[in-house]
């Protein structure tokens, strides 16, 4: 017999990610101690407000801290009312006129604001908008209902079509040369880390470009140095 059911674990970590005070494996073993293996969603659904209160805010000695708004909406997780992913980022609304000179970016990501997904298996990408003021992630884009297409790198392709730049954890050879063919400069980053870190220090070249930046601005590259060529004739 399973000790617990893959979608019991789904709605537990959902429901940790909701009290990011506690621990997942704290938030784990006392559930189980609580509730006593195996955990199932009929159990789950039986958890409320006061349950996690009890166990958590006591347990922790931080029962200050544990907010209504986060237990309510870790019980939604645990009963199974809530079923939507609580670690994809919230989008901004798309304000690309209002960011003159920017360029649109997609991120392949697997988990939260992270740069930290393969190409061809991210689960979505983040679209961003990156201009010379602000950084702005416009768009949420799953890749969920490709998984049936003929061509799944093309599928993928033709989702971030509209992005100038596509930033990577990985990305196979032939993937690549679609990606390039559609107009979308991919740049890898194996070590992945937080997509904004990468999208700022993307932001701090807008103004002198490197030559492949400054093809896809639409400015020459030589202007890119002129700040440079300035100083030095000083």
């Amino acid at each position: 017999m399973e000790t617990i059911t893959k979608a019991a674990a789904r709605r537990i970590a959902y429901a940790a990610h909701c009290l990011p005070q506690i621990e997942l494996h704290t938030f784990v073993m006392e559930l189980v101690k609580q509730m006593v293996l195996p955990i199932t969603e009929e159990k789950l659904a039986q958890v409320t407000v006061v349950d996690l209160n009890n166990w958590f805010a006591n347990q922790t000695k931080m029962t200050s801290v544990l907010e209504v708004d986060g237990l309510e909406r870790a019980r939604r997780y645990l009963c199974g009312e809530e079923k939507t992913d609580p670690t994809i980022p919230v989008p901004q609304l798309d304000i690309v006129g209002e960011i003159p000179g920017s360029l649109r970016v997609a991120v392949a990501s697997n988990t939260g604001e992270m740069l930290d997904g393969h190409f061809g298996s991210c689960p979505r990408f983040l679209i961003y908008q990156v201009g010379l003021a602000a950084v702005h992630l416009v768009e949420v884009r799953s890749t969920q209902t490709l998984d049936k297409a003929k061509d799944k790198n093309a599928a993928r392709v033709d989702l971030i079509r509209d992005c100038a730049i596509l930033y990577v954890q990985s990305i196979g050879g032939p993937a690549a040369a679609k990606v390039v063919y559609a107009g979308v400069h991919p740049v890898k980053f194996p070590a992945g880390g937080a997509a904004r870190e990468a999208l700022t220090r993307l932001q701090t070249t807008l103004t002198s470009p490197p030559p492949w930046l400054a093809k896809i601005l639409g400015v020459s590259a030589n202007s890119s140095l002129a700040r440079y060529l300035e100083a030095v004739e000083e």
